[in-house]
């Protein structure tokens, strides 16, 4: 696969991952299985499913001067992902997210530390890195105001944007019309919905939503398109989203159309939640190739 470049705009935060038999109430005390640390985030996520399908991956984003900070550096370094700000911030911890796993399924809790600065500003210092980008990557977890900033700057340059929307927040107008691709989960569709009455009448060609097993869909015109799942028996599954999106940028940045970049995504997710941990259990092109030819045969 040739090499596309990617610049990745983001969160890192450190997983602290807890593994249990079921979800504690309010109120309620359980025995839980294991825990691990794992690094994390949307961004870094994104970042690591793209670069281990080959991609040239360059990253902006903030850490703190922790050890949380300096294993999130050494596992892009191990990844090949350039980071352009390393420069830790200091006296600010590095983002984090409390992670449940319970049943093959997780519920997270994030506390944003030093992904609160990943600022227009930061963005606009590093504006020409951005401007050599096939393709540019963003989410939520970062200020709403440095999302828009990338989005502007995009619409300037046409250069491709794609914004997963989680967690799902309004956004501006400026995002929704510089935006190529949106890809929400059918949760997240519905929050956006709630906040853009005008989603589906003016921006559905933009979407792709993700519905875990059942796979994801898209609109060509008005006809809603399924694309499905492939069987897996789940083990975690923690950044099948963000794998799907770093997939799903590799595969269309690489030539593929919409249809087959989305069921190269959905293949490469069904991978990742086959493993333990969201960055370890990112797929290789091999392995994705593999799941594609089990179904073929």
């Amino acid at each position: 696969m040739i090499q596309s470049k990617i610049t990745v705009i983001g969160s890192l935060n450190m997983d602290l991952v807890v593994i249990t038999d079921e979800h504690p109430q309010i109120g309620e005390t359980v025995i839980g299985k294991d825990f691990k640390t794992t690094c994390g985030g949307k961004g870094g996520n994104q970042a690591v499913a793209t670069a281990k399908l080959g991609n040239d991956v360059q990253f902006i984003g903030r850490v703190g001067d922790d050890s949380f900070g300096d294993n999130i550096l050494s596992t892009f370094e191990k990844n090949g992902i350039k980071m352009i700000e390393r420069q830790p911030l200091e006296n600010t911890p590095t983002g984090i997210a409390c992670v449940t796993v319970s049943n093959n399924d997780n519920s997270i809790i994030i506390v944003s530390g030093a992904n609160a600065e990943v600022t227009p500003e930061l963005v606009e210092t590093h504006k020409e890195r951005i401007l050599e980008s096939d393709f540019v990557m963003t989410q939520l977890e970062i200020p709403m105001e440095t999302i828009n900033h990338i989005a502007k700057i995009c619409a300037e340059n046409t250069i491709p944007l794609l914004v997963n929307p989680a967690p799902a927040q309004k956004l501006t107008d400026t995002i929704l019309e510089a935006c190529t691709y949106i890809t929400p989960n059918e949760i997240e569709l519905e929050q956006l919905k709630a906040f853009h009455p005008n989603l589906m009448t003016e921006y559905k060609h933009k979407l792709i939503v993700t519905c875990g097993k059942d796979g994801s869909f898209y609109f060509d015109g008005d006809k809603k398109t399924v694309v499905p799942g492939f069987k897996t028996i789940p083990v975690d599954t923690t950044g099948a989203g963000d794998c799907f999106n770093g997939a799903f940028i590799s595969a269309i940045t690489n030539g593929n159309d919409l249809h087959n970049s989305i069921r190269f995504a959905n293949a490469a997710a069904s991978v990742a939640i086959s493993k333990f941990g969201a960055q370890e259990g990112m797929p290789t092109e091999q392995e994705v190739l593999e799941k594609l030819r089990e179904v073929e045969n």
